[in-house]
């Protein structure tokens, strides 16, 4: 009875000690699997990578809509002189200072004298374009933001100069070649205005008026223009024109309102400016 006994207890023994070997030889249990679908990146950002800013969001809602008008017999363009250069064909005929039609002027800058506050900051990455066409700058006014950069396009097939001037003081004078690469230059930072000029094609004359603030618009053949994005409040508008000068009106914008303003410029204007 007693060997029974002892060989019981040997047998409990061994179980005992072979317990913890058993343990140690079972394979460590597998990592939760990792899951199958891919993070999704954040959206972009307007503008992002593709090596251009974001255009900045208007300011305000306010919209202030209006026409520029003539009144009298507008004065006589001249013939510009003759040209034996190809590339000119389909060149107006007539000087291009006063375009008047049904009695709506073409050509004024209106713009918003003065800072805004609130409005978008800073000026637009993206230049504004001057193209040569036909020995013609296209367009022959326009606007551009303080600190804005201007590029020259030579769209034709001929030798082009653009001659930059304030007032009578040249700013600077770049040769384009017959369909050449575009030039870009900054903006004049002591002067809103800056007529461009083309030696090689004298009757060749543009112009781009520099404002503080991004609320402009040139009037087409019908007269009319349009400023939108401005913040409410009470502000001076400005009509410019090459040739006949300024004309100015207060204006007071309204959110979801649009406001109306008018200019009318007259043949006295041109001669009071001779």
């Amino acid at each position: 009875m007693k060997l029974r006994l002892f060989g019981l207890s040997m047998v409990g023994v061994a179980g005992l000690l072979a317990l913890p070997a058993c343990k140690k030889e079972e394979a460590p249990a597998a990592p939760p699997a990792a899951p199958t679908h891919e993070a999704v990146p954040p959206a972009p950002t307007v503008g992002a990578g593709t090596g251009e800013a974001a255009a900045p969001a208007p300011a305000g809602n306010g919209v202030v809509k209006g026409t520029v008008s003539f009144t009298g017999t507008p004065p006589a363009m001249g013939d510009l002189a003759p040209s034996a250069d190809p590339a000119c064909d389909g060149r107006p005929e007539k000087e291009q200072s006063v375009l008047v039609k049904d009695g709506k002027l073409q050509n004024v800058l209106v713009r918003v004298k003065g800072p805004v506050a609130g409005a978008p900051t800073p000026p637009p990455s993206t230049p504004v374009v001057v193209d040569q066409s036909k020995c013609t700058y296209v367009p022959r006014v326009q606007g551009a933001v303080a600190g804005q950069q201007v590029v020259f396009k030579n769209s034709d097939g001929t030798l082009h100069n653009v001659r930059g001037v304030v007032g009578t003081r040249p700013v600077f004078n770049v040769a384009q070649p017959p369909s050449g690469a575009p030039v870009q230059k900054p903006l004049p930072s002591d002067a809103e205005v800056l007529r461009l000029k083309c030696d090689v094609h004298p009757w060749m004359t543009a112009f781009v008026v520099s404002n503080p603030n991004p609320y402009f618009a040139t009037t087409g053949t019908d007269g009319t223009f349009t400023l939108t994005g401005l913040p409410a409040g009470t502000y001076t508008l400005e009509a410019w024109h090459e040739t006949l000068g300024t004309k100015t009106a207060e204006v007071t914008v309204k959110d979801g309102a649009p406001a109306e303003a008018s200019f009318t410029f007259a043949a006295t204007d041109a001669q009071a400016k001779q």
